[in-house]
């Protein structure tokens, strides 16, 4: 999810299109917050751990 949020950055900045860049920000920020979770032992989504 990082990976996908980091790539709608990268093609929203670069075709202007904001919608992308938002979007972008978002998935990165979600994933970022459910890799933190998951390194330090919290169940996600059913999961022992989220990578």
């Amino acid at each position: 999810m990082i990976l996908l949020g980091v790539i709608l950055l990268i093609v929203g900045f670069v075709t202007g299109i904001s919608i992308l860049w938002t979007i972008g920000i978002i998935l990165a920020v979600i994933g970022a917050v459910l890799w933190i979770l998951g390194a330090m032992g919290h169940a996600v989504a059913g999961h022992r751990h989220y990578w």
